[in-house]
């Protein structure tokens, strides 16, 4: 008779698991991996994920939620220590955060899920991601310091700060560039476009 798991050993099995496919997803890609592979990293029958998730894209669609929370938690963080120190924005929390968690950042951004809709956890982690491309603008707004587009400006962030990061993962950004710097000129440069320098 399988054992009776409670909600923390269902958590905390999750959360190996996840680990594991991190891992395993971003250097072989989602189907280039099987739940076999990931019971046996975890030294379990392969049986045993499915008794936390329906299948391996349900495992995917985990892994990318918790990545996009990580990073959202870092970004708000940040946003916060930012808004009470009365700095400026500079965009280096991204790119830390991203060379940091590369395996992470590129199942966030640089996996093809269809299914992604389909799963209210992940959905509501990308929203929350996108949530904070946009509050710097919010708080800028809510100061009378920028009358803009709130979307547009986070768009615009968003993109050079993700252009940044992908340029270095790739080996494309050389030396004496890096994705901090190239990212703190864009968003500099930005917000002078926007009237915000």
């Amino acid at each position: 008779m399988p054992k009776v798991l409670t909600s923390e050993d269902i958590a905390v099995f999750r959360d190996r698991l996840c680990d594991v496919a991190e891992e395993k997803f971003a250097a072989h890609g989602a189907d280039g991996v099987t739940l076999r592979e990931l019971a046996d990293a975890l030294g379990v029958s392969p049986m045993t994920p499915y008794r936390y998730f329906k299948d391996k894209d349900a495992i995917l669609a985990a892994v990318r939620a918790r990545a996009f929370n990580r990073f959202s938690e870092a970004m708000e963080q940040s946003e916060a220590r930012r808004l009470s120190k009365g700095a400026p924005f500079t965009g280096t929390i991204y790119a830390d955060w991203a060379l940091k968690n590369p395996a992470a950042y590129r199942l966030m951004f640089d996996t093809q899920q269809p299914t992604a809709m389909n799963y209210p956890e992940l959905v509501a982690a990308m929203t929350r991601a996108k949530g904070t491309m946009t509050a710097s603008w919010s708080h800028l707004k809510q100061a009378g310091r920028f009358k803009g587009d709130i979307e547009l400006a986070g768009y615009m962030m968003w993109s050079a700060q993700h252009g940044a990061v992908m340029l270095q993962l790739s080996g494309l950004l050389l030396p004496p560039q890096d994705a901090r710097k190239l990212a703190r000129h864009s968003i500099e440069a930005i917000m002078r476009d926007l009237g915000m320098a």
